[in-house]
C-alpha cells in the first residue's frame, strides 16, 4: 500500500474541539443524517451524538450515556489502558434500548482516543459513526494548532442506502468523509506548525494516508508517544480503529495539495489543502519537536520469562465468536499474572488480512528474532494472510479485557476472546 503511494501525501482539516474540562460528558447513541453523494438527500446513519472532547491527562471524564437505537449497544473504548469500569461485555453488559447507563473512565494517559459502537453494529440496519476523545498532555507542545481529522469510509446502495459492515457489498459503490464532510477544503498557514490526529474510521479498511508535498512527523501511534520519525513516503498506514498523531510544518512552496488516501487498491484525494497567501507566521523555522511526553508505560519487557501463548486467527471459530454469541462464563484465552510480560503469537491462517485490536494494554510488536521491538506501542495491528505476528505487553492492570478480530473483507464477522489479568 505504502508503495503505491510513492511521494504521496496527507491532509488536515479543522475539527471543532471543546475548551479542557472535567465536566459530565453525555453521549446518546442514536438515529442521525449524513451527506454521503454530493447533492443529494442524508444517509441515515446511526451515531454517537456527542461533540469530540478535549480533556487533560489526569481528568476524570463522568460518563452518561443513553441508547436510543432499536438494538442493544456497547461502548467500545479504543486505547483506554487499565480501566476495567469501561470494558464492555465482561464488565458492561449491552445496554438495551431506552436505558441508561453511567461510570467514571480516568483518563491517566495523553492521546488520541476512539469511542465506537462496533460490537453491536455489525449486519444492523445501518452503519454507525465513531466519536473521537482527545486527552492533551500536562505540557502541551510547542504547536500552532491542534486538529482533528477522522476519516470514514461508506458502502452505498445504488438508492443512496449505507449498509453496515458484516453485510454482502454485492453491488455497493465506496465512498469517503472526513470529519463527516465530502472532500473539505483545509485552509493553512504558511509557517505554522499543525498537530493533525488522525483516526481511521473505517470498518474493515488498512488505509495509508498522505499530506501532499508536505513532510509528515508522525509523533505518536495508537494514543502512545514515539520516537518522532518520519512516515515512509510521506504515508502514514492506520488498521482500522488506529490514530496516529503527526507534525506538519507548512511550507509555501508546497502550495495548495491534496489530503491522499489509499485504499491498498488507489490513491484518491479525499480533501484539499489550502495555503494562505498571507506572510509567514514566522520568520525561521521551528527546531525539530522533542518526543511527546512519556505516558510511563514500562521501558523494559522481561521475554525472557515471559508468558507465551499462540492465538490462531481465520480458521478458529469453536473459541472466537461473535459479539452477540459471546458470554462470560466462556473460557478465557490466557490468564497472565500481575505483572508479568506476555508474549503473543498471532497466526493468520485466513486467506485475507486480519486486524487484531488487544483491550486494557498497549504492546510493542516484536522483531523477527525475538532480540528487541519496534521504537513505538500500538493496540490494535493488521497482520497479513499466512503470516504470524509477535507481540509483547507486560500485564500491568488486573481485569478481564477483550480481543478483537476481524478479516479486512466487508462481509466478514467481527469474532472476540477475551484474556485476564490476577
Amino acid at each position: 500500500m505504502l508503495a503505491g503511494f510513492g511521494a504521496f501525501a496527507l491532509p488536515v482539516l479543522p475539527a471543532s474541539i471543546a475548551a479542557a474540562e472535567s465536566s459530565p460528558w453525555t453521549l446518546r447513541a442514536g438515529p442521525g443524517a449524513l451527506v454521503l453523494r454530493t447533492g443529494e438527500p442524508a444517509t441515515r446513519v446511526w451515531s454517537l451524538d456527542a461533540s469530540p472532547r478535549r480533556l487533560r491527562r489526569g481528568d476524570v471524564a463522568q460518563i452518561a450515556f443513553t441508547n436510543d437505537l432499536p438494538v442493544s449497544t456497547a461502548l467500545n473504548w479504543r486505547g483506554i489502558d487499565g480501566v476495567s469500569a469501561c470494558e464492555p461485555l465482561l464488565v458492561r453488559p449491552p445496554l438495551a434500548q431506552g436505558k441508561a447507563d453511567a461510570f467514571n473512565l480516568p483518563l491517566r494517559q495523553a492521546g488520541t482516543y476512539l469511542c465506537d459502537l462496533s460490537l453491536s453494529a455489525d449486519g444492523t440496519a445501518q452503519p454507525a459513526r465513531p466519536l473521537a476523545l482527545i486527552v492533551a498532555e500536562s505540557e502541551p507542545p510547542l504547536i500552532d494548532r491542534d486538529e482533528l481529522l477522522l476519516i470514514e469510509g461508506w458502502r452505498l446502495r445504488p438508492d443512496g442506502t449505507a449498509i453496515a459492515p458484516g453485510v454482502d457489498a454485492a453491488g455497493t459503490a465506496s465512498g469517503y468523509t472526513v470529519n463527516g464532510v465530502i472532500m473539505p477544503e483545509i485552509r493553512l498557514l504558511a509557517g505554522e506548525r499543525v498537530r493533525f490526529r488522525l483516526i481511521n474510521g473505517l470498518h474493515r479498511s488498512v488505509i495509508a494516508l498522505k499530506f501532499e508535498h508536505h513532510d509528515t512527523l508522525i509523533m505518536a501511534l495508537d494514543s502512545q508517544p514515539a520516537e518522532p520519525f518520519l512516515a515512509r513516503n510521506g504515508a502514514v498506514a492506520l488498521a482500522p480503529a488506529g490514530r496516529a498523531d503527526v507534525f506538519l510544518d507548512v511550507k509555501r512552496e508546497a502550495g495548495d495539495s491534496s489530503v491522499l488516501l489509499h485504499d491498498g487498491e488507489a490513491a484518491r484525494t479525499v480533501a484539499r489543502l489550502i495555503v494562505s497567501e498571507q506572510p509567514s507566521i514566522r520568520k525561521n523555522a521551528l527546531p525539530p519537536p522533542p518526543a511527546l511526553p512519556s505516558n510511563n508505560l514500562p521501558e523494559r519487557l522481561d521475554l525472557k520469562t515471559a508468558l507465551r501463548v499462540e492465538l490462531a486467527l481465520g480458521d478458529d471459530r469453536k473459541n472466537w465468536v461473535r459479539p452477540s454469541a459471546f458470554a462470560t462464563d466462556s473460557p478465557p484465552a490466557f490468564n497472565a499474572k500481575l505483572g508479568r510480560a506476555v508474549v503473543l503469537s498471532l497466526i493468520n491462517r485466513a486467506a485475507t488480512t486480519v486486524v487484531v485490536h488487544l483491550h486494557g494494554h498497549h504492546f510493542r510488536l516484536l522483531d523477527r528474532l525475538d532480540d528487541g521491538w519496534k521504537p513505538f506501542w500500538l493496540d490494535t495491528i493488521a497482520i497479513d494472510a499466512g503470516q504470524t505476528q509477535r507481540i509483547a505487553f507486560a500485564a500491568e492492570y488486573a481485569g478481564q479485557w477483550l480481543i478483537e478480530a476481524a478479516e479486512t473483507r466487508w462481509e466478514a464477522p467481527r469474532l472476540l476472546r477475551w484474556y485476564a489479568v490476577k
